[in-house]
């Protein structure tokens, strides 16, 4: 049975068709933030699958842009490090990083070095899983850096494009669309 918060929360988001391209059926998390009860729901949703999935996780990795709006409230009330992934030079410091192809083409993700440390348990966040390559090259970053990726939490997920079948670790998806 499908959690009713959950249910709630789906038919708040506003969705736009063709945008940003034709053919494209952008959903719009940001109108969940709109309202500060919807977006604690969110979070409070994700907090509860992460207690669930994986109560043992070291540190929170979110995703630029959005997955930062969702794990640094969970790193908070976990009391967990959050660690950013972002895209190419907006990090300072020494980076790893790693290029992937996205739904609107190529793009170049980087980690701060020694952010993850070899061992930890990680969750990745993010809002959406569409084609799958922003999602695959943050668990490699990861890997690179030594860190075991033990769920990757999203709140959308695009099924028709099967994203999910380039992500070899455990995926947790609230929304389906």
């Amino acid at each position: 049975m499908a959690d009713s918060r959950i249910v709630a929360l789906q038919n708040k988001i506003k969705k736009y068709p063709d945008f940003p391209k034709k053919g494209v059926l952008f959903w719009d998390i940001f109108s969940l933030l709109h309202n500060p009860a919807d977006f604690e729901v969110l979070i409070d949703v994700l907090l509860d699958v992460v207690k669930a999935k994986c109560p043992d996780v070291d540190v929170i990795v979110g995703l630029e842009s959005r997955g930062f709006l969702f794990g640094t409230p969970l790193a908070l009330k976990l009391k967990k490090p959050f660690i950013p992934i972002r895209k190419k030079g907006k990090l300072p410091g020494e980076v790893k990083q790693v290029s992937f192809v996205k739904e609107y083409g190529e793009d170049i993700f980087e980690m701060q070095s020694n952010s993850v440390k070899p061992g930890e348990k990680v969750l990745i966040v993010d809002d959406l899983l569409a084609t799958g390559g922003t999602l695959k090259s943050a668990c490699e970053l990861v890997e690179t850096a030594g860190g075991h990726v033990i769920l990757c939490l999203l709140c959308i997920e695009l099924t028709a494009l099967k994203g999910r079948e380039k992500i070899q670790y455990p995926c947790e998806s609230l929304m389906m669309a």
